[in-house]
C-alpha cells in the first residue's frame, strides 16, 4: 500500500510573497467577521452612512439614486421598476428565506419543537408585540398614522444578539438561547403581520400562480431532487404569485423556507460509510496507476456524501447566512435608513404622535410587554424560567428585544407610503433603537456580575453552533 504525501502548503503556481501579503491583508477582516457582533455593527455603519447620506449636502441624490429605474425580463416578459423595488421586494426574499429556514430549524430540533420548552418565549414575544401597538394606538387612535401599529412590534436579531455580545462572559448562554427563540417567534408574528394587514388588495388569481410554484417544488421533493438551485425557478414562481395577489411578495421566501426538508439524507453514519468507501477506491486505483480521471467518481461520492450529511434546511441557512448578515441587510439599511431630518416636520402633532408612539413601542413597550407576559404565563403554570435565569435576566432580554431595525423600518415602508410620514417613522425606529440598545448595556452591566459565570463561555459557544448551523 503506498504511504499518502501530505500535499504542499501552497497551490501549484502560488507566488509566495503575494499570498503572504493578500493573508495579511485579508486577516483583520477575518478576525472582523468572526466576532459575534460583526453583523450588527455592519447595519449600525450603513445606517450612519444613509444617514450621513441623506443628511449631506448632496442629499436629493439618495432618494435619486435608490429610485433608480431598472428594466430586466426576457423576450415580450420585461418589468421596469426602481433599484428600491429590487431590494426592499427582491433582495429581502433572500432574508425573509433564512428567517424561514430558521423558524423550520427551530419547530423540528430547537427551542420551538416542544410546546413547554417554546411556552416562555412565545409568551414573552406575544407580550413583546401586543404591548407596543398598544401604547402606538394609544397615541395614535383616529389619527391618520394610526396604520403604523406594526412597527413597534419588531426585534432585530442582529442588533440584539450584538448588544448581548458586547457584554461578553456576563451573560448566560441560557439567555441568549432565550432571546434567540424570542426573536424567531417575533419574527413569525411579524411575517403573520405583514400578510394579514400590510398586503394590497387581495387579487385570487395570484393565489394559483402560488399553487402552481408550490406543487412544483413538493413534486421535486417527491423525485428526490436535492439540488438547492433547482427549486429557484418554483420559488419565482411563488414570488409572482405572491406579487400579484397583493400579499407582499417576501413572504415567498418564508413559505419556501417552511417548505425546505429538515431531515437529512445521509447522516453522520451514511457519510462515514460512503467516504471510507470512496477513500478505498482511491488507495486502490492510486495502487494500480489509474490516471487523474479516475478519481472523479470517488470524489463525486464524497462530495455528494458531504453536502447530504446534514438536512437542506442547515446547510442552506449555512451557505446563506453570511451573504445575509453582510449583503442583503447592511444594504437594505443604507437603502431605507438615510432619513433627511431637516424634512420631518416634528412640530405637526401627527408625526408627532407617530413619532412617540414607535420610539415609546420600542423602548418601553418591549420591556413592559417581556416582562408581563412572562409572568402570566409562569404564574399561571404553562411556562417556568430556564434554570440559571433571573426576572432580573429577563428584564435585559426585554430591553434587547426593544431594537427593532431591519424588520420595524421594513414593515414602516410597507404602512406608510406617504414619505413624510415614512421619514418620521423611520427617525423614531432610529431613536427608539439606539436608546433601546444603550439602555440595555447599561442594564446589563449594573445586572450581571462582572466575573464570568462558570461554563458560561464554552455553552455560548455550543448554543452559537446550534443556532447557526
Amino acid at each position: 500500500m503506498l504511504t499518502p504525501l501530505a500535499p504542499p502548503p501552497t497551490p501549484p503556481g502560488t507566488w509566495t510573497p503575494a499570498r503572504k501579503a493578500a493573508r495579511l491583508l485579508l486577516r483583520p477582516l477575518e478576525a472582523f467577521l468572526h466576532v459575534q457582533a460583526a453583523s450588527g455593527l455592519l447595519l449600525l455603519l450603513a445606517a450612519v452612512v444613509a444617514l450621513a447620506w441623506a443628511n449631506s449636502p448632496w442629499h436629493t441624490t439618495y432618494e435619486t439614486f435608490w429610485h433608480t429605474p431598472l428594466t430586466v425580463g426576457v423576450g415580450r416578459f420585461v418589468t421596469t421598476k426602481p433599484l428600491h423595488f429590487f431590494i426592499n421586494d427582491g433582495l429581502m426574499v433572500i432574508f425573509f428565506f433564512v428567517v424561514g429556514l430558521e423558524i423550520r430549524r427551530e419547530m423540528a430540533h430547537g427551542e420551538l419543537s416542544e410546546p413547554r420548552r417554546a411556552a416562555l418565549p412565545a409568551a414573552a414575544a406575544l407580550g413583546g408585540m401586543l404591548v407596543p401597538a398598544g401604547i402606538y394606538l394609544l397615541l395614535n387612535a383616529g389619527s391618520p398614522a394610526k396604520s403604523g401599529w406594526g412597527v413597534p412590534m419588531a426585534t432585530d436579531i442582529a442588533f440584539a444578539v450584538g448588544v448581548l455580545s458586547l457584554l461578553g462572559k456576563r451573560v448566560p448562554a441560557a439567555l441568549r438561547v432565550l432571546l434567540l427563540a424570542l426573536a424567531i417567534i417575533d419574527d413569525i408574528g411579524a411575517i403573520i403581520v405583514i400578510a394579514l394587514f400590510y398586503s394590497s388588495q387581495f387579487n385570487v388569481y395570484g393565489l394559483g400562480i402560488v399553487a402552481v410554484g408550490t406543487l412544483f417544488v413538493l413534486l421535486f421533493q417527491a423525485l428526490g431532487v436535492r439540488r438547492p438551485f433547482l427549486y429557484v425557478l418554483p420559488g419565482l414562481v411563488i414570488w409572482v404569485g405572491f406579487l400579484v395577489t397583493g400579499i407582499h411578495p417576501t413572504i415567498a421566501g418564508v413559505m419556501l423556507g417552511l417548505l425546505t426538508p429538515v431531515r437529512p439524507w445521509f447522516g453522520q453514519e451514511g457519510f462515514v460509510a460512503v467516504t471510507e468507501r470512496a477513500l478505498e477506491k482511491v488507495r486502490n486505483q492510486a495502487a494500480e496507476g489509474h490516471d487523474a480521471h479516475a478519481l472523479l467518481e470517488p470524489l463525486a461520492e464524497i462530495a455528494e456524501a458531504r453536502r447530504e450529511a446534514v438536512a437542506p434546511v442547515v446547510r442552506i441557512e449555512a451557505v446563506l447566512n453570511p451573504w445575509v448578515a453582510y449583503g442583503i441587510m447592511p444594504l437594505f439599511a443604507l437603502a431605507n435608513a438615510g432619513v433627511h431630518i431637516g424634512g420631518t416636520d416634528l412640530s405637526d402633532p401627527t408625526a408627532l404622535r407617530l413619532g412617540l408612539g414607535v420610539s415609546l413601542g420600542l423602548v418601553l413597550g418591549k420591556p413592559l410587554g417581556v416582562l408581563l407576559a412572562s409572568f402570566l404565563a409562569v404564574r399561571v403554570g404553562i411556562a417556568s424560567l430556564p434554570r440559571g435565569i433571573s426576572w432580573k435576566n429577563l428584564s435585559l432580554v426585554g430591553g434587547v428585544a426593544g431594537i427593532g431595525f431591519t424588520m420595524a423600518i421594513f414593515i414602516a415602508g410597507l404602512a406608510f407610503p406617504d414619505n413624510g410620514k415614512l421619514a418620521v417613522a423611520k427617525l423614531a425606529v432610529l431613536v427608539g433603537t439606539t436608546v433601546a440598545a444603550v439602555v440595555s448595556l447599561a442594564l446589563g452591566r449594573f445586572l450581571l456580575p462582572a466575573t464570568s459565570i462558570p461554563g458560561t463561555a464554552e455553552t455560548v459557544d455550543e448554543a452559537e453552533q446550534s443556532t447557526d448551523s
